[in-house]
């Protein structure tokens, strides 16, 4: 009885999955429905590029300039712009910066980096809106000059939807919440054990004692740490990408050549197989890059909403999301897609692992030092995304439960996390993986219906951030009103925007 619950609760999710997110062979099958996700999110984005007027390219130096005042919010015993943004890509950079780009590049070919790239560009413009909508609608916190926010706040505010909210949060908690967590401790216990012999009971052991006061600690300090930790490590993987590059360079403009020709089967041409050779690259490059830079999910705006920006308006915090975006897929993806190219390891006769790939295309260069370092880096990527994804499970618990009701939920969540890390580490959960993809498809959705349609909120405030830039005025002078924007009169909270 209970194998055939099994069974048909696995059958259902299997479907709900090649549904949304699609397979490998979606386009042959006949079924217009698959993949799904991936022609929703590539579609908002590029209507949110051309709403936008390009602001992914017209404010592409605007970005960099907010990171010289981005931490002025932690003056005020709040969480800056800056670890705001590094609390988003501690979740955005993990295993599939490493892991899932190889495999991206080993099922779709070089061709696949190219519309990784491609999806981040107009994946920019979607991250724009949705973390400019969690600044708008953001509430304060408990805590002084802490706020919450994200999807599930404005789908109830500005939609007026709060069961479609409460839909989201759930999602969200088992998704990034519980089952990714799982993800990331298991990538840390096989990575350490292939590289050091370590037993994944004893990695996820040091694992829980690790996390454990960061998440007890609370958002602020999910962010301080965040803030710490994530910046040195992209920086040392990016280092190591630069010489690999630098020292291959002679290599290098026909590795960028041979990505481009993949990306339009210009290789393929000579064997006959065009149109497969295109559609691989597609569905690889494409579901690979929106797993890793995560523009339209929902999950980002958890973070953006906590900050304190400088200057303190709304459409900071999208110039912000957006510099994530850029960094996780057009900078450290490509870092990792560069490594793995010009090492020439990637073998399609072969069947080969996702961060195996990896450690092996560095070991062509450092030798056995490769396979460590790729240990080491999976190892803090994966660790500060559990606890990003933890204070995005504690934002939306609270939503679910209100503040008043929330103290002794997230003492057990916090309490399931650390189990469900531990239980991660050593054990292979294929069934809750998948349910946990499904989870995040359903969320993407939702959080896509609501910014399309809370999408001209967005734009009011983009526009309205750049008169006042055209006016002359910056840091401190630029000031946000509710009370000028008809929608947000009501809606927004004027404990977090005061007039």
């Amino acid at each position: 009885m209970s194998e055939g619950i099994a069974g048909w609760f696995n059958d259902i999710v299997n479907y709900g999955v090649s549904v949304i997110w699609g397979n490998n062979d979606w386009l042959i099958v006949g079924n217009p429905w698959y993949g799904l996700l991936m022609f929703v999110l590539i579609g908002a984005g590029v209507y949110f590029t051309l709403a936008t007027r390009f602001v992914q390219f017209r404010h592409f130096g605007h970005m960099w300039q907010l990171l010289r005042t981005s931490n002025q919010g932690r003056k005020d015993g709040g969480i800056s712009s800056f670890e705001a943004l590094m609390t988003s890509l501690a979740a955005r950079v993990g295993t599939g910066n490493l892991a899932g780009v190889a495999i991206a590049i080993y099922l779709g070919g070089p061709g696949a980096v190219f519309w990784m790239w491609m999806t981040a560009i107009v994946g920019m413009s979607t991250s724009f809106i949705e973390s400019t909508l969690a600044q708008a609608y953001k509430v304060p916190h408990t805590d002084d000059n802490v706020y919450r926010g994200g999807p599930a706040y404005y789908i109830e505010k500005g939609l007026g939807q709060r069961w479609m909210a409460v839909f989201f949060s759930i999602c969200l908690l088992i998704a990034f919440g519980l089952a990714f967590n799982g993800v990331q401790s298991n990538t840390i216990a096989q990575a350490t054990h292939e590289a050091f012999g370590v037993p994944t009971w004893m990695t996820g052991l040091v694992l829980v004692v690790l996390v454990a006061p960061v998440v007890f600690g609370g958002l602020r300090s999910v962010a301080r740490i965040a803030g710490k930790v994530v910046p040195v490590m992209a920086i040392l993987y990016i280092l190591l990408a630069l010489f690999i590059i630098v020292t291959n360079f002679s290599q290098f403009p026909a590795a960028i050549v041979l990505i481009v020709k993949s990306a339009f089967g210009f290789e393929q041409a000579a064997g006959g197989v065009i149109g497969y050779g295109i559609a691989q690259a597609m569905i690889n490059g494409i579901k690979r890059g929106l797993f890793s830079n995560e523009a339209g999910m929902g999950s980002a705006p958890n973070a953006a909403a906590t900050a304190k920006s400088s200057p303190d308006h709304p459409a900071v915090q999208g110039f912000m999301q957006m510099l994530g975006v850029f960094i996780d897929t057009l900078v450290i993806c490509t870092a990792t897609a560069s490594i793995i190219i010009l090492s020439g390891v990637v073998n399609p006769d072969v069947e080969q692992e996702g961060i195996q790939l990896t450690q092996l295309a560095l070991s062509q260069y450092v030798g056995d030092l490769g396979v460590v370092f790729v240990a080491i880096a999976i190892f803090f990527f994966s660790f500060t995304s559990i606890i990003a994804n933890y204070s995005y499970g504690e934002s939306n618990l609270e939503f679910i439960s209100g503040s008043k009701n929330a103290k002794g939920m997230i003492m057990v969540f916090r309490f399931l996390v650390l189990g469900m890390v531990f239980v991660g580490a050593v054990a292979s959960l294929p069934a809750i993986w998948n349910f946990a993809d499904l989870s995040m498809g359903l969320m993407a959705l939702t959080n896509l219906i609501a910014i399309v349609l809370l999408s001209p909120v967005a734009l009011r405030i983009l526009r309205d951030y750049e008169r006042q830039v055209k006016e002359g005025k910056s840091g401190d002078q630029i000031t946000f009103n509710p009370d000028h924007f008809v929608k947000l009169k009501d809606e927004a909270n004027r404990e977090a925007w005061p007039d």
